[in-house]
């Protein structure tokens, strides 16, 4: 009789690499709705949104898909009253989603509060999570206690080899800031938990390589120890399996060409730091990659995504946009002058988080179901707008969760409701039984299914 491991028994090769196996049905992992977990990412953005190119109404007219144009006009008003309508048109921003509508549910007119005594870029990332009450944890000038991923992960991520993973993709070593611009996932009150920012740091972690000049890639390792395996599957797994080994392949090869790029850079005399040069949406996309693998083969139900630092001078080179690095922050204080570039990064922005929850969608799992639908994908920021650094009306997205919320829907929500609502209503649905989180003043049922 043969006995299949589970889905969160590791393929093992010589040279120290693990790899752990996706979901496969022959192996009767998580068989339906019941079992599975509803894992949580959260995908951050820095210095807030271009308000006229994020926000239904307050452009002149919805923009047609595809043609980000030059009509961006007068700066409507959100409607301060709550109100719950389908999500049949996206903004100029939203439009990479269009595809995924079906699965999103914008929610505005959430708000935080601002604690006065630190520099208003830093709190929104670093207390993003947190949305603390202002002035009630003592000793510190931070509203800022333990984030809602790690208290979501005490309950959905004691069965995983990672209880959270901290992505950031900020691939400066200039430190200008201070880790509060460059964190958004806390322990507790002066406890960070640190982001991993290079993707190869990353792929070490998550597949325990070994560090040596005769390291031979990590799959063809355990390709050979995985054979036997592979054979017992039936034909669907099979092709799961293959392109589950075909992604990892994929993610070598292309951690090996930025560190070649990165060291042919570092050979070349330039004003800005070699990062600066390194193709943006490559890197993120890079690390979306190793973030999709994490949560396809159970190393971690639970998630932050940070896409960029907040208030980071140094620039990066948005490779599809201009011809020369930029910085988000600068072009954000000059938004009368820069309105088109800064529309141009917001939709870049939400190009890299529609890949993700596109690649999310087609990992197939049970009865129908996607890796996307089993999972909370938020996407979000600690800023309503770069240029006023005004902390209400947060432009927030939720994509996923299946049957267990509504989707496509816009919900406007009351002015004046905190974000820490949101929190509530996602760690309740992570299996998390609290009446109440931070400044929350209640979950938001509207979203419920």
């Amino acid at each position: 009789m043969t006995t299949y491991p589970n889905r969160r028994s590791v393929l093992r090769g010589i040279g120290g690499a693990t790899l752990s196996l996706p979901w496969l049905e022959s192996l009767q992992a998580y068989p339906n709705r019941s079992t599975s977990p509803l894992r949580m990412v959260q995908f951050y953005v820095p210095i807030g949104v271009v308000r006229r190119g994020f926000f239904p109404g307050e452009a002149d007219h919805v923009i047609p898909k595809g043609n980000l144009g030059n009509v961006m006009a007068s700066l409507g008003k959100q409607n301060p009253n709550f109100h719950d309508s389908p999500l049949d048109e996206l903004t100029p921003t939203m439009q990479p989603l269009m595809e995924l509508r079906d699965k999103l549910t914008l929610i505005t007119g959430m708000d935080r509060t601002f604690q006065q005594g630190t520099d208003v870029h830093a709190q929104c990332a670093s207390c993003y999570l947190s949305s603390a009450k202002p002035y009630e944890i003592e000793g510190t000038a931070w509203p800022l206690d333990r984030t809602l991923d790690h208290l979501v992960a005490d309950k959905i991520g004691n069965s995983t080899p990672f209880k959270t993973l901290e992505f950031s993709c900020n691939s400066h070593l200039d430190n200008k800031e201070s880790i509060y611009f460059d964190n958004i996932s806390w322990f507790g009150t002066g406890h960070l938990a640190p982001s991993i920012r290079d993707p190869r740091k990353m792929y070490r972690r998550l597949f325990s390589t070994s560090d040596n000049n005769s390291r031979s890639e990590i799959t063809s390792l355990a390709l050979a120890d995985a054979k036997d395996l592979n054979r017992s599957l039936s034909h669907s797994d099979q092709q799961k399996f293959e392109e589950y080994f075909d992604s990892i392949r994929a993610i070598e090869t292309q951690i090996n060409k930025l560190e070649k790029l990165r060291s042919s850079l570092s050979t070349v005399s330039m004003e800005e730091p070699t990062e600066s040069h390194l193709p943006r949406g490559e890197y993120i996309r890079l690390m979306g990659d190793l973030l999709i693998v994490a949560l396809q083969s159970g190393l971690t139900n639970v998630a932050t995504f940070m896409v960029g630092p907040e208030r980071w001078d140094t620039p990066y080179l948005y490779e599809s946009l201009f011809d020369k690095p930029r910085s988000h922050h600068q072009m954000s204080h000059n938004q009368t002058k820069m309105i088109d570039d800064l529309l141009k990064v917001d939709l870049f922005h939400m190009e890299q988080f529609a890949y993700i929850a596109r690649r999310l969608d087609a990992v197939a799992l049970a009865e129908g179901r996607t890796l996307l639908d089993d999972t909370l994908l938020t996407y979000g920021s600690g800023l309503g707008d770069g240029s006023t650094h005004q902390y209400n009306d947060l432009p927030i997205i939720v994509a996923g969760g299946g049957d267990r919320i509504r989707s496509r829907r816009h919900l406007n929500l009351p002015e004046g409701t905190p974000l820490a609502n949101l929190w509530l209503t996602q760690a309740n649905l992570c299996g998390l039984s609290m009446s109440s989180f931070a400044d929350s003043t209640g979950p938001i049922s509207q979203l419920l299914a």
